[in-house]
């Protein structure tokens, strides 16, 4: 008896270190904890979450305040070659849209991210970005077509927006309207899981 509980704790061990996925989050200030401690971000709580589950999956932020899709492509091949995750969560344009970036340059970046995680067998998960109101109607248009565009020729999953109503609570914003606080990061956690967990689990 006692070695058959052995054998079989050794095999449930075995089949959920099988299950647990490595996850690289590749964002700019709205993941990298922007004005914060690093352990109050998003991505963190969430790797804090899978770790008090038994290492349920694995978390790695490669999130940079203030980054491109341009930076994001230039550093995503060390990132896919140092970590070999298993998917890859990006989060990028926001910033091309605030500096007024031709869409079809931020288009361009992403494509070519999208390709260099294909070639490295790590699934992609593109999030949904949104830009403040006051850019203008046609290029708003523009630019956040590209995001439904790539996952349905990609067929990728596509995150909706995870700040869309926390933007309009200025208890969770802060004064420059665009971050959010450490207050709002458990909520933007819970979003994330709850649309990512399952794909990881597939």
């Amino acid at each position: 008896m006692a070695r058959f509980l052995f054998a079989l704790s050794c095999l449930c061990c075995w089949a959920a270190s099988v299950q647990a996925q490595t996850l690289l989050v590749l964002g700019d200030s709205l993941s990298a904890g922007y004005q914060m401690q690093t352990e109050q971000s998003w991505p963190a709580l969430l790797n804090e979450k899978w770790q008090q589950q038994g290492g349920k999956h694995r978390l790695i932020n490669a999130s940079i305040s203030g980054e491109t899709t341009q930076g994001g492509l230039a550093r995503l091949p060390t990132l896919l070659e140092e970590h070999k995750p298993d998917w890859v969560l990006i989060e990028l344009g926001g910033n091309d849209g605030l500096r007024g970036f031709a869409p079809t340059i931020t288009r361009a970046n992403l494509t070519k991210m999208l390709a260099l995680a294909k070639d490295s067998k790590a699934k992609v998960v593109l999030t949904q970005i949104q830009l403040p109101r006051n850019y203008g109607a046609r290029y708003l248009q523009q630019f956040e077509q590209i995001f439904p565009d790539l996952a349905e020729a990609n067929a990728l999953p596509l995150m909706p927006f995870f700040l869309d109503d926390i933007a309009l609570r200025p208890e969770l914003m802060m004064n420059d309207g665009l971050h959010p606080t450490a207050e709002a990061q458990p909520q933007i956690r819970d979003r994330v899981a709850n649309f990512i967990e399952p794909l990881l689990t597939q």
